[in-house]
């Protein structure tokens, strides 16, 4: 039977508007036109001129022909255009694309030629991967070189036109578009591709105001906070901060380069309050020099996601001034989507107890409808006991729309209704989820599965360990066995021996590394350690 609720209350213009993070924008350019957007090096951007700026870009774009559907690649540093792109590209309706900065030529001329891309813009110390790029891709975009006069670079230019004379092309009140719907594409992010070429993870307007608004929740972050952008704006937008910190007027703080004077520098001169980062940055932090580091008169918060960080790096962390908060999530989540959401009667228990509740991954994001940790044959729920290990899953409007003309790899992902990460974890009694390993880097040894992270944070607790990787090392009479990675702390020494038996002391048997390498750990841009290198360098011992 129809219900009175069916009728005569339709959608309209005045009660339905598309969700989009571009609203955020417009609506801190007219409450608070005068608040200082963007620092970078000497230069300040108040809100009605970054509202202005993007809307130039949009206009400037517009004329050329870009509209919905087409795709806009950056290769920036995290630089003022890049947070100009993310709202000014889709104002157009088009898909704003961030590139790896520290890519190939040959993987970046793919990811032109797949996303066919239209304009690409590119900062000049870029030039010379996007030069052979070019050569080897078959898309002829539209280039726009980047000169950031507050840090030149050395870089040839690669257009004929330069960004700021492409702007002032634009109408700074140009009438941007709305999108059509809110399931229209905002941004498109390549993953690493360690295997094969990347996939292009697409997301929609939806996700990006739902993950922006959750970022807000997560962090509990205050109006008007100040934001160091240690992480990089090409990886999952971000982890969708260059549109979250306009939903409270927030201050963006660019930093071209991950150094340790310029960020202790900004944190004291600008008051952070928050930044977000891999390990890596933690540890560029803590062991900067003496006369680096500055004291600060507040709490800055950090968030973290990968590996959770060992108990000496938290407690140092907090000794300098800094409340780390774990995140997890994947690019075709928007970044983080998950949250280690700390409970105050944690801090009660002692240190091993803490470091068990630090280890966890944690709960959904407010954002997120549905995390599981479930078996991926029979789509049933794991018990939450803790130990039996199922694959992590999502469901939700902070999951990606799918990968760029790849239906196969999307049919996959979202089999049974939900999206699969392949990372393995357990569902704690308290709900709280806990990884074990991606599923390709589970080490089976005699028919026993070893989770490599278990190892790894078992190393990490040895005084002279900096970082650890562990992955398998094929055995003619295992099958594999685990081999460690490690680096050493500047001025620590240990031995490989001395190692194992650390390991002996806290880990089964089975479990033991039977070999220690000590290497510099191959990582990623983002600051993730290469495990298919890794593997491969073990097969060689």
């Amino acid at each position: 039977m129809a219900s009175p609720y069916d009728h005569d209350l339709d959608k309209t213009p005045a009660n339905y508007q598309p969700l989009t993070p571009l609203s955020f924008l417009e609506r801190s350019a007219a409450v608070f036109p005068d608040r200082t957007a963007i620092i970078h090096g000497a230069s300040r951007t108040t809100y009605a001129a970054f509202y202005a700026r993007a809307r130039r870009l949009a206009s400037a774009l517009a004329k050329r022909g870009i509209g919905k559907g087409d795709t806009v690649s950056v290769m920036l540093a995290n630089t003022p255009p890049m947070l100009e792109a993310h709202y000014g590209v889709p104002m157009t309706r088009a898909v704003l694309n961030t590139l790896n900065t520290r890519l190939d030529a040959a993987v970046v001329a793919f990811t032109l030629d797949h996303a066919e891309t239209k304009v690409l813009i590119v900062d000049r110390e870029f030039s010379a991967t996007i030069r052979e790029a070019l050569s080897l891709a078959k898309a002829r975009p539209l280039v726009i070189d980047y000169d950031d006069l507050e840090f030149p670079q050395d870089g040839e230019r690669l257009g004929d036109l330069d960004y700021e004379e492409f702007l002032a092309e634009g109408d700074p009140d140009y009438p941007w578009h709305m999108p059509d719907d809110e399931w229209d594409a905002i941004s498109l992010n390549y993953t690493s591709g360690t295997t094969g070429n990347p996939k292009g993870v697409v997301y929609h307007h939806r996700g990006a105001y739902l993950l922006a608004q959750g970022n807000v929740l997560t962090g509990s972050m205050p109006r008007h906070a100040v934001y160091l952008w240690t992480l990089p704006m090409f990886h999952c937008n971000g982890w969708c901060f260059p549109w979250t910190l306009s939903v409270i007027a927030g201050t963006h703080v660019c930093l071209r380069a991950v150094r340790q004077k310029p960020i202790w520098d900004a944190l004291a001169d600008h008051g952070v309050t928050h930044l977000c980062g891999a390990p890596i940055v933690m540890s560029t932090i803590l062991n900067a020099a003496k006369q680096d580091k500055r004291d600060l008169d507040h709490t800055v918060e950090f968030f973290t996601a990968a590996a959770p960080p060992p108990e000496a790096v938290l407690a140092a962390m907090a000794d300098n001034g800094f409340n780390v908060t774990h995140l997890y999530g994947l690019t075709e989540t928007y970044g983080p989507a998950v949250v280690n959401d700390w409970k105050t009667e944690w801090d009660a228990l002692d240190g091993a107890g803490r470091a068990a509740r630090k280890a966890r991954q944690g709960v959904r994001y407010a954002a997120l409808e549905a995390l599981s940790v479930r078996d991926p044959q029979t789509m049933e729920s794991v018990p939450a006991d803790g130990e039996t290990i199922g694959e992590v899953m999502f469901r939700g409007n902070v999951v990606m729309k799918g990968y760029l003309k790849n239906p196969k790899a999307s049919a996959e992902a979202f089999a049974g209704g939900w999206f699969h990460s392949g990372d393995l974890g357990v569902t704690h009694p308290d709900g709280y989820i806990q990884l074990k390993d991606r599923s390709k880097d589970i080490i089976i040894s005699g028919g026993e599965n070893i989770s490599s992270i278990e190892v790894e944070d078992v190393i990490y607790k040895h005084p002279a360990v900096q970082a650890v990787a562990v992955v398998a090392r094929p055995d003619d009479t295992w099958g594999e066995t685990p081999c460690a990675f490690v680096e050493l702390r500047p001025g620590a020494e240990a031995t490989g021996e001395e190692i194992i038996e650390w390991c002996r002391q806290h880990l089964a048997r089975f479990k033991v590394p039977r070999h220690v390498v000590f290497a510099e750990l191959p990582k990623t841009s983002t600051g993730k350690v290469q495990k298919f290198v890794l593997r491969e360098m073990a097969k060689a011992v």
